[in-house]
């Protein structure tokens, strides 16, 4: 099972880190899972799963017929823009050695980290909104 994980890492251009900071897993599980030592709970499973926009079952048995087509989704839950965010940022972090362009000019590496920082204020102010409207 492992090996879907490291696979759909690559597909995703993610590392297991990334995964585990975006999802809120400890990177522990991903290493004793990677050594044998033990499967994730079922709970850990949904996070990796959701986070790829896969099911468990593809998880653990890598069925290509698992997969969930956005365009399958039952239209009631909407889009999710929290995934386009996170997605956002990690292409913002994964820049190595390709520049990133803003209408044409190029973006300096304080300006990235800026647009990183307030992506991520705004999600937790959402969050702390969303919490606030349960209420």
């Amino acid at each position: 099972m492992y090996n879907i994980f490291e696979k759909l890492c690559e597909l995703n251009n993610v590392t297991p880190y990334r995964v585990c900071k975006e999802t809120g897993i400890t990177t522990a599980t991903i290493s004793n899972w990677k050594a044998g030592r033990y499967i994730p709970k079922q709970d850990k499973m949904k996070k990796i799963a959701d986070y790829f926009k896969v099911t468990v079952d593809y998880l653990m048995t890598g069925e290509e017929s698992a997969i969930i087509e956005e365009s399958t989704l039952n239209l009631k839950y909407g889009r999710d823009i929290a995934n386009d965010l996170r997605a956002i940022i990690g292409d913002i972090n994964s820049t190595v050695e390709t520049p990133l362009y803003y209408d044409g000019k190029k973006v300096d590496k304080k300006s990235l980290t800026m647009l990183v920082l307030n992506i991520e204020n705004t999600m937790k102010q959402m969050e702390i909104m969303q919490e606030k409207d349960k209420k």
